[in-house]
């Protein structure tokens, strides 16, 4: 894997990274003593204990080990040294019977020094106190044999005093008596004499000198806080680095450009970055909030592939302030607007987003947009442009509420941009979608583009129905939340409708890995599959004026020349097709809350004009439940 895409997939695994860090510290820090400890462990010395010259007979060595791994020798040597540490002197010894007439105690330390000191204080806190608890036993052994003693001294005093006062008959009998008295009274003696002088010289002594050698340290050995700290942040990195990149081998989600092309099969014309909560969170396009944010010129570099790209009634003069308002409303008689559908295959693809940005972008160019909410089922495209809830579309095509189309465009804050939202959808979406036919044909007439929000082709079947009414399609992919077998779905979708498709806006873009493919086929003005079957007709569409797309001039003859209005000529001067569209409202066409109509009331679009009397076409429509032209 290349660095730089290594870096793309740590960055996306952020927080993948920082939990096991953090995990990693947390176990670090609750396996560390407080406070930075030493290394006990470096050096080791050993010293051995024997019992002395000709005490080998009366000292036992389990007595000894039993004393030497008792507390009353590790406290002693605490005292000795002044430590007030006790445990720790104790995990710092061991003492082990190397055989049966010599025992072995095993002490570390950071330094040599230490290390044999605490053997040394030791050994001596063994002797000494072996010594005394030795003393402490022979005087009260002694004491016993004393008393033992005195009890067969005073035995004997009486057989000699009998002895004395009886005849030559009873002092043969009594002298075996005697003689066993004795005896017992000098072996008393006998060992009173040999505890006195095993109390007063030592049991047991040091054999030779301390033995010290360093064992040296490690890292992973170390209980300093900081080491181990710093050990466990990099475990836990190492350890989040494995499983980021073990997820992103698992995962095949579409992030990059060379990705999204092969799965959609379609050129991908636009990479918009990931945007921040905050610029998220703004009830406004991004291109008029924020104009030179680099996301907006990721917009504006997407209105402008669609352009080239797109139909050519988009990259046309027209709608790039050219034209008066009169020739502006007579070319749209004759030249309907292109109706672009931005789609998605999921929800969370930034459709709406990309929707009210590219209706910003395409207005500061000079065309009049008209953005429709076709998303029934979560319409947004309101609070995108600050706007209140309000009756929409799923009225219009509902036919709940008897207005016309010009009374539900509502201005935005945006220049040249206005909108129809998305309403309180009652109906099933589904059946109000079938009936948009009628509204996109007369929609076309009061702007230079409509652009138009759908719900997810993928969870419902509204923008499937909507694509045939479209001129162009552009499809947005938020990266990361479509798999390639998604996308091939619905690549295989719009094939099928024979609509062409201008290409695929990426969001979130990441940096393109790998070779790219470039074996995208790109039929005409738009990229994408060729189409699996016939163009669907759109002359069934029901359009006020019919009229070939592709003629560049399809203007009817003899036709007089559009004049621009003169509100101040009379009413008879003027000519009889604007006197005809002047006896309809003509709301003026403004940018902004600015636009006002000749009854009082506000309105964004203005009524197109109507083709000359030489070629009358019928421009009503009414748009109610059931009712057909």
């Amino acid at each position: 894997m290349e660095p730089a895409n290594l870096f793309t997939v740590l960055r996306r695994y952020w927080r993948l990274l920082a939990a096991c860090t953090a995990a990693a510290l947390v176990v670090g820090f609750l396996l560390t003593p407080a406070g930075d400890a030493v290394d006990n462990g470096k050096w080791q010395c050993k010293v051995a204990i024997t019992p002395v010259a000709g005490a080998a007979d009366t000292v036992r060595a389990d007595q000894v080990l039993s004393y030497a791994q008792g507390s009353a020798v590790t406290t002693a040597a605490a005292q000795k040294l002044q430590v007030k540490d006790v445990a720790g002197l104790t995990a710092r010894r061991t003492v082990a019977a190397e055989s049966t007439q010599m025992l072995l105690f095993t002490t570390t330390g950071p330094t040599q020094q230490s290390c044999a000191e605490l053997a040394q204080a030791l050994s001596e806190a063994t002797i000494t106190g072996y010594a005394q608890e030795s003393k402490k036993s022979a005087d009260e052994s002694i004491k016993r044999l004393q008393a033992q003693a005195d009890a067969q001294q005073a035995q004997l005093d009486e057989l000699q005093k009998s002895v004395s006062r009886a005849n030559a008959n009873d002092q043969a009998k009594l002298q075996p008596q005697l003689s066993t008295a004795t005896a017992a009274l000098t072996k008393t003696l006998g060992a009173i004499a040999d505890l006195q002088n095993y109390s007063q010289t030592d049991a047991i002594q040091q054999w030779g000198s301390i033995d010290a050698k360093e064992l040296g340290g490690s890292l992973l050995s170390s209980p300093s806080r900081g080491v181990r700290l710093t050990l466990a942040v990099v475990l836990g990195l190492s350890l989040g680095v494995v499983a980021a990149l073990m997820l992103s081998r698992m995962d095949t989600r579409l992030r990059s450009r060379d990705g999204a092309e092969e799965a959609f099969n379609l050129p991908v014309i636009g990479e918009i970055p990931r945007l921040s909560r905050r610029l998220r969170r703004l009830h406004e396009p991004l291109v008029t909030a924020r104009p030179a944010d680099p996301a907006t010129e990721a917009f504006r570099s997407l209105r402008s592939t669609l352009l080239l790209t797109g139909p050519e009634s988009l990259s046309a003069q027209f709608g790039q302030g050219g034209l008066d308002p009169d020739d502006r409303r007579v070319r749209r008689a004759v030249e309907p607007a292109p109706v672009v559908l931005v789609m998605s295959g999921r929800s969370g693809d930034g459709r709406t987003t990309t929707v009210a940005n590219l209706a910003a972008a395409l207005g500061e160019t000079g065309r009049q947009v008209l953005v429709l909410d076709c998303d029934f089922r979560q319409p947004e495209l309101n609070a995108h442009f600050g706007m209140d809830e309000g009756p929409g579309m799923a009225e219009l095509l509902s036919g709940e509420q008897l207005t016309d189309l010009v009374d539900l465009i509502r201005p935005t804050r945006v220049p040249n941009v206005a909108l129809i939202a998305g309403g309180h959808a009652t109906a099933y979406p589904a059946a109000l979608v079938l009936r948009a036919g009628e509204v996109l044909a007369l929609a076309r007439r009061y702007a230079d583009v409509v652009l138009i929000d759908s719900s997810p082709l993928l969870n419902a079947n509204d923008a499937y129905d909507l694509v045939q009414h479209a001129d162009a399609v552009l499809v947005t992919l938020m990266a990361g939340n479509v798999r390639p077998e998604e996308a091939d779905r619905v690549s295989e979708l719009l094939a099928r409708t024979g609509v062409p498709v201008a290409g695929v806006a990426l969001l979130g873009a990441e940096v393109a890995t790998g070779r790219r493919h470039r074996s995208l086929r790109l039929p005409g003005r738009l990229g994408g599959r060729p189409a699996l079957g016939p163009e669907p007709d759109r002359a069934e569409l029901p359009r006020p004026v019919a009229a070939e797309p592709s003629r560049p001039e399809p203007r009817p003859e003899p036709r007089p020349e559009p004049r621009r209005p003169d509100h101040r000529r009379p009413e008879h001067q003027r000519p009889e097709h604007q006197r005809a569209a002047d006896g309809r409202r003509e709301p003026v066409y403004g940018a902004g809350e600015g636009g006002s109509r000749r009854d009082g009331t506000t309105s964004w679009g203005r009524r197109p004009a109507e083709l000359p009397p030489e070629e009358p076409v019928e421009t009503t429509m009414q748009l109610r439940l059931g009712e057909e032209r």
